[in-house]
């Protein structure tokens, strides 16, 4: 077998490869519709699904996307607009109000296509009204750090926005409207990626109110009184392709190991809180070892999904990091394990890297930089102590985003 880190690195890229738009898009794309076409979306796949478009069907084509800063692609006719993750600001709001704007007043002749993926729910902000995009920031922050999962808060982000849950579709009519989506959202629920610009909204305002409560977020009577008032709104069924998910990429990566020799082992689409997901795959992992698991080495566990995480201290890292580090922790330099949990769009919450490997050395490294791996934990700085221990993994900005990609990969000793 390769060496352990490269096998793991070669896994994750081989992930993000399949849910890049230039090999998941053309397999979808319909054919260039008659009439006049209008492109609109955000993301951090949304200008290089743009770019694969435009490549596809050419022009006349115009419109605009919405990406996070670095995120960009060159287009030819698509404009591209950079805007803050994942809390949003006033560039965000200027895109957004152009893209509605763009859509109204059509004609049935016409077609909009929608380019969607994970991301847009910040990127694609246009508050309600009687909310100010301050009061949106504040929430959204504090919902971020709360350990809210993802369809909690983009429920609420559809109550408090102008553009989401539908309302996009809904200011398009009578327009044809097409979305293309690359889903970063646990079971591909579209009505969640980006928080739905084009699709049904079937959550209700009493259920963001209680989402809310549940993590004690402060609101404004104002913005109590948006959500209180949000209606569902009626819009015409549209098309909506999934282009690429999480599974796309664990069968790309699964389908490498089997022709590396190792046996894969899927445990798909996962959510839950980062340290307690990792305290169970470390005992997977650990009895897998002893020869007791479900399969047996060489093999390698995989798992996408998202996680959260309840950040309490003042570190620097993501959910990924969170996540190594408990396993970390957990595996306590076992021999024959090691792993890679990483962000599949380039970007690990608050620092500059996807994500983290594991190794049996990586607690040694630690001791001897004079780390407590438990009291970084503790600070939510898995950054730091992964930047210090050499094992964060740095990509840069991928152009896409499945959500996460975790691999464990147990070796077999004997040989």
């Amino acid at each position: 077998m390769l060496a352990p880190r490269h096998v793991l690195r070669e896994l994750f890229d081989t992930a993000v490869a399949a849910a890049r738009p230039a090999n998941c898009m053309h397999t979808w794309l319909p054919e260039k519709p008659a009439g006049r076409v209008i492109v609109v979306g955000a993301g951090k796949a949304a200008a290089s699904m743009a770019h694969e478009l435009e490549k596809h069907w050419g022009g006349p084509l115009s419109g605009q996307v919405i990406v996070p800063h670095g995120h960009g692609a060159e287009c030819r006719w698509i404009e591209v607009i950079e805007a803050s993750h994942p809390v949003p600001d006033a560039s965000g709001v200027v895109a957004a109000t152009e893209i509605l704007r763009s859509v109204s007043n059509l004609g049935a002749d016409d077609t909009v296509v929608c380019l969607i993926s994970g991301g847009g729910s910040s990127l694609l902000c246009l508050p309600a009204d009687g909310v100010t995009l301050a009061e949106k920031q504040a929430i959204t922050s504090q919902l971020l750090r709360s350990g809210a999962a993802i369809h909690e808060i983009n429920c609420v982000r559809k109550k408090l926005s102008a553009i989401k849950g539908g309302k996009l579709a809904a200011a398009a009519a009578p327009a044809s409207v097409i979305t293309l989506i690359i889903s970063d959202v646990p079971g591909n629920d579209i009505s969640m990626v980006a928080s739905g610009p084009t699709v049904a909204d079937a959550s209700s305002a009493s259920e963001a109110l209680n989402i809310l409560e549940r993590y004690a977020i402060s609101l404004s009577d104002d913005a109590r009184l948006a959500i209180e008032r949000s209606r569902p709104v009626a819009i015409a069924e549209g098309e909506v392709r999934i282009l690429a998910s999480s599974d796309d990429a664990l069968l790309a990566a699964a389908a490498l190991a089997i022709k590396r020799g190792i046996t894969p082992y899927l445990l798909g689409d996962l959510r839950g809180d980062a340290r307690v997901l990792a305290l169970e795959h470390a005992e997977l992992a650990l009895q897998v070892a002893a020869g007791n698991g479900p399969v047996e080495p060489p093999c390698v566990i995989l798992s996408g999904g998202e996680t959260t995480v309840d950040v309490r201290g003042h570190g620097r890292g993501g959910r990924n990091g969170e996540y190594a580090l408990t396993l970390a922790i957990a595996l306590n330099g076992h021999p024959a394990i090691y792993a890679i949990a990483c962000d599949t769009d380039g970007i690990d919450g608050s620092g500059d890297n996807a994500g983290s490997f594991v190794t049996p050395n990586t607690l040694h490294r630690a001791d001897a930089a004079g780390l407590d791996a438990n009291v970084m934990l503790d600070h939510n700085d898995s950054y730091e102590f992964f930047r210090r221990t050499v094992d964060l993994v740095i990509t840069g900005p991928t152009r896409t985003n499945v959500n996460d990609f975790r691999a464990l990969l147990i070796a077999n000793l004997k040989d």
